[in-house]
């Protein structure tokens, strides 16, 4: 299936009754993963730094819209009791939230390195730590957390970045393990995806030297909805036996 296929799909039922939080659910991943999961019947808690944009999505979509900063103990805390109050529980997370930063480790400033495993290893613990007492009570719980193929197969510049997205991966399959049998933990390591946070690189690849794709079988960056298909599926009962994986979603570059 195309991603144009799957965004022109009609909607479905396979999360009909599930009440999900999503977080960097603004944009992206994130926000490909919501719409996906609305159109399949899921009640969704969008979670995002960007306050003005959560909230007009709430209003667009007639969806819970949460401010929140995800490397603050006290809003997580926060924001996870709101969305629990409001869906009725919670039984299922996504976490979409990210930075990215790219500099040789001689410019690696002790900020940027602070700042990039706060946001995506840090934020990553505090939101499941929240969630977890709620997913213990529903039956067929899940947490999809999303890492990077920078775990798998790392490049240069990358130290932040894959450090972070390997922190992750190694966390999910310890929370995989820490919350069996109750609730289902998995990660999803995407490649290139062309989403705002990459715009950056994006740009460097269309004005400049191309970004290399040599090492992606299938020779081209995914679709933000591409991801949030695999996310589905760990997410619904048709990943019912899998826990503690790290599903590459990355074109074949790491497969090697």
């Amino acid at each position: 299936m195309t991603a144009s296929t799957g965004d022109r799909a009609a909607r479905g039922t396979r999360l009909e009754g599930r009440k999900v939080v999503i977080t960097g659910a603004a944009s992206g991943i994130g926000r490909a993963t919501l719409d996906l999961f609305l159109r399949e019947g899921a009640k969704v808690a969008a979670l995002d730094a960007n306050g003005a944009v959560i909230d007009s999505m709430a209003r667009e979509l007639g969806i819970l819209g949460i401010h929140v900063d995800i490397t603050s103990e006290e809003s997580v805390k926060a924001a996870i009791e709101r969305a629990a109050g409001e869906l009725g529980g919670i039984d299922g997370l996504v976490n979409s939230a990210g930075v990215v930063a790219l500099h040789p480790i001689e410019e690696t400033s002790l900020e940027v390195w602070r700042r990039v495993i706060d946001v995506n290893l840090t934020g990553a613990f505090l939101v499941c730590r929240e969630v977890s007492p709620w997913l213990r009570k529903s039956k067929g719980s899940t947490i999809v957390n999303i890492s990077s193929a920078q775990a798998l197969m790392p490049i240069a510049t990358a130290g932040a970045y894959a450090a972070s997205k390997g922190g992750v991966l190694s966390f999910s399959k310890a929370l995989a393990a820490d919350l069996a049998p109750d609730v289902r933990v998995n990660a999803i390591c995407p490649g290139l995806v062309d989403t705002p946070m990459n715009a950056g690189l994006k740009k460097s690849a269309d004005d400049g030297p191309p970004v290399p794709l040599d090492k992606y079988l299938l020779r081209r960056w995914a679709e933000p909805a591409e991801i949030a298909r695999s996310i589905l599926y760990l997410t619904s009962s048709d990943s019912s036996y899998v826990t503690g994986t790290a599903l590459a979603v990355d074109g074949g570059r790491t497969f090697h």
